[in-house]
């Protein structure tokens, strides 16, 4: 696997599915672009990526490996859209919309997102949840 640093705003190749399967954090952001950035993430059995809303961004998912429930809606009390989601499924995450993934397998639910635009700071890594939910440049 590669080097865990963020190689944005500079040309970059990688194998997505080498570094998205490798991941053990729960959050490594991999480049950050003027307009476009890259994390994976990893969440445990019974972990989520926990409820959020971006309100200027829109975002992509990828699902690598396990199995997840996706909610989304306008509000975090009205989350009507429900999908289960597994390998190779997508999901599409529109700019001011609560969302949430819940790992509701057995192994760890590994995936990667892109974000436009950037949502991390370039360079960010949270080796777990809670991790992430004490940085204080996370919204």
């Amino acid at each position: 696997m590669g080097e865990k640093t963020d190689h944005g705003k500079k040309p970059y190749v990688i194998n997505i599915e080498k570094e998205t399967l490798g991941n053990p954090n729960f959050r490594t952001t991999l480049w950050t672009g003027e307009h476009l950035q890259l994390t994976v993430m990893s969440i445990p059995a019974g972990g989520d990526i926990g409820l959020e809303v971006h309100e200027e961004n829109d975002q992509f998912l990828r699902i690598e490996q396990g199995k997840g429930k996706c909610v989304m809606g306008p509000s975090k009390d009205q989350l009507d859209f429900v999908r289960d989601v597994e390998d190779d499924d997508i999901i599409l995450v529109p700019a001011g919309y609560w969302h949430n993934v819940t790992n509701v397998g057995d192994d760890d639910l590994k995936l990667y997102a892109l974000y436009g635009p950037a949502d991390h700071e370039p360079g960010t890594v949270h080796p777990t949840q809670e991790d992430a939910e004490n940085d204080p440049n996370e919204d």
